[in-house]
């Protein structure tokens, strides 16, 4: 059995509820996200999602995974396998760690074994952590002018409560 681990972070200045909200906002995904084009599913432990992967310069892959964790603001995890239990297995998580008020660290990351990891990663290695950064500054930018009109809104509004 092989295993490999793929991670990326960004720190983010957004509240953990705003991160969360847009993560779990899948509707939107076809918006914003350059790498999961598509989750279709319920916001459950234990429900089965449908994951439309798109890393650059492959064709989209649609996966099953079922939810293993939903901790608002704080992760969701999901664990899909490739046909065959042990053949290529992942579990995939998104975690917010608050660092401040207005500021958290985002991680994505993919825990994989199975005996075809090696030659997997050998194909899609570089355009899975490609897609990581990509999605993880997509996330970044939306979660940051969602904060900033949010902001922006909380001084007027107080600016007209002075006056």
């Amino acid at each position: 059995m092989f295993d490999h681990e793929v991670e990326e972070s960004v720190e983010i200045v957004a509240t953990p509820a705003e991160v969360w909200w847009r993560l779990t906002n899948f509707a939107s995904y076809p918006d914003w996200n350059p790498f999961i084009v598509s989750i279709r599913g319920d916001l459950e432990v234990g429900a089965r999602l449908a994951v439309t992967l798109k890393p650059e310069g492959m064709l989209p892959v649609v996966m099953r995974p079922q939810l293993l964790a939903v901790r608002p603001e704080r992760e969701l995890r999901w664990r899909g396998s490739l046909g065959l239990p042990n053949l290529f297995d992942g579990e995939h998580a998104f975690i917010i760690e608050p660092l401040a008020a207005h500021r958290v660290r985002f991680i994505q990351r993919e825990q994989l074994s199975g005996l075809l990891v090696p030659s997997a990663m050998a194909l899609i290695g570089d355009n899975t952590l490609a897609g990581f950064r990509a999605m993880n500054q997509a996330l970044r930018r939306r979660c940051e002018a969602m904060h900033a009109r949010a902001e922006a809104a909380r001084s007027e509004r107080r600016a007209d409560d002075l006056s």
